[in-house]
């Protein structure tokens, strides 16, 4: 017996030795077709563009505002045909060879991948790709879960004969397969190693602007005057700020005293990244900090410090009109209306603010005070509008019971571009105001909540491509999540 087991770890070895590793290829090609507006693509592209796969292949991710009760494979080879008649083949029956397309309903809640006839996989594998997106998905982390399903295609797709679960699931029966979990947990601290050098790096890049400032910012605080409103909380942001930088300087001092090996744990990635978003959060305040001195005392780069203080708003004053133009604006409501006139006297108000500033009819403080009671009256027309759009797409007190809480919870939680980024937006709670991207984003999410309350997940996959797909075989399907 011992000289049958013998053999047999001899034939492992010998067969394993003569393997030729497959070379890693990256994505040829990245197209995103983001119609459904869901995605962070300053995140998404450079991910995947670090992704490995067996094959060059070409990566298209495309986004949609559908209804759960779409055929999402019809949906998506209608938009193929219209917009990028290249994902076909010669044909037009099937999917272009070398492709894998991701795409994404986050309203509808259904999620499909497709692929050329030299990239598909089974359908197991194309629901295991699938899988992987859900958890993400279901917390509308949109980015996130397009990121790892473009990360288990590439794993799946042309996956050589010696990567097979079931190769390895034999092999361990001599004891091989301990050589599984040694892989996967070398790709973990290639995972945790990777996002703590960003985290490191991105750290380090704005702890260093703090400290280069520091001098400078002292220096602003002292000037700042406390008679103002403005001044008078700026200033308490600066005594919290040298207890933060303070704290910040201990953390760089951990953070880069950490070895290579120790970047790789997961608590370690972790301390890592609250780092990064606190020497971030500290570089912005610096720079408002900066920008109250400047403009409450009217000092050299006043303009510029204004500018950016009115940016955020005329932003969101900028996108009112899309808003309400979009599929679910109601744009014939009153509510919607209001904010477009709204929108037309703002625009030229926030115009005539600067010109009198210059000439001194208008002072710094009251300056702020106008931006403080724009963004106040927007958000009081924004949250009669989410009634109008609320009462327009749910159809039961209960729906929209949901839909309301869920858009309070993205405006608490989401509501960034009129944070920190300016005096208004330090001074003021963020929650204090609603700005358009918020609402907008609350509101998606909204419809999503209620579209799955009407349609729970399946399981079940949908590989057909419905009447107007014709003789199309494609190798693809979908599922919801």
């Amino acid at each position: 017996m011992r000289k049958f087991w013998a053999a047999i770890m001899l034939g492992v070895v010998a067969l394993f030795m003569g393997i030729t590793p497959a070379h890693a290829a990256g994505a040829t090609e990245v197209v995103v077709e983001d119609t459904a507006g869901v995605l962070d693509q300053n995140t998404l592209l450079p991910a995947i563009k670090a992704i490995s796969f067996n094959e060059p292949t070409k990566v298209a991710i495309y986004t949609r505002e559908g209804k759960s009760s779409d055929n999402f494979n019809e949906e998506v080879l209608r938009f193929a045909k219209e917009n990028h008649p290249e994902w076909l083949s010669d044909d037009k029956q099937k999917w272009a060879d070398s492709l894998f397309i991701l795409a994404l309903d986050p309203v509808g809640r259904q999620i499909g991948t497709y692929m050329g006839e030299d990239r598909k996989v089974s359908l197991a594998q194309r629901e295991d790709i699938q899988e992987a997106t859900k958890d993400l998905l279901k917390d509308a982390q949109w980015t996130d879960g397009t990121i790892e399903g473009v990360k288990r295609a590439s794993e799946l797709m042309n996956r050589p004969w010696y990567k097979s679960p079931l190769l390895w699931g034999v092999s361990s029966i001599v004891g091989i397969g301990g050589a599984v979990t040694v892989g996967a947990n070398l790709y973990i601290r290639r995972y945790y190693a990777k996002r703590s050098a960003a985290s490191l790096a991105e750290g380090n890049a704005s702890y260093s602007n703090v400290s280069m400032d520091l001098d400078v910012t002292e220096l602003h605080a002292r000037i700042i005057p406390d008679s103002s409103s403005y001044g008078h909380l700026v200033h308490e942001k600066y005594r919290g700020f040298m207890t933060r930088y303070n704290k910040l300087a201990e953390l760089a001092d951990t953070a880069n005293a950490l070895t290579s090996k120790q970047m790789q744990r997961k608590e370690n990635s972790k301390l890592l990244k609250e780092y990064a978003k606190e020497a971030v959060q500290l570089d912005g305040l610096d720079d408002v900090i900066a920008d109250t001195s400047r403009l409450l005392n009217m000092g050299e780069g006043w303009p510029k410090a204004w500018d950016r203080q009115l940016a955020p708003l005329k932003e969101d004053i900028k996108g009112i009109s899309s808003l309400i133009g979009s599929k679910h604006g109601v744009a014939d409501s009153s509510t919607a209306l209001t904010l477009s006139s709204f929108a037309s006297a703002a625009e030229p108000a926030m115009e005539s603010w600067a010109a009198q500033l210059e000439e001194g009819s208008l002072s710094p403080e009251a300056a702020l005070d106008k931006i403080r009671d724009t963004r106040v009256n927007l958000t009081n027309l924004l949250e009669a509008h989410s009634e109008t759009v609320i009462d327009r797409y749910s159809k039961s007190k209960q729906e929209a019971s949901m839909m309301r809480k869920e858009m309070r919870t993205t405006r608490s939680r989401d509501d960034s571009a009129i944070s920190g980024s300016s005096i208004v937006g330090t001074v003021y709670p963020s929650s204090q105001f609603w700005s358009v991207v918020g609402f907008s984003s609350g509101f998606k999410s909204g419809r999503s909540v209620v579209q799955e309350s009407r349609n729970p997940s399946s399981s079940g996959s949908s590989t057909g491509y419905g009447s107007s797909g014709g003789s199309f075989s494609g190798s693809g399907s979908s599922s919801r999540f």
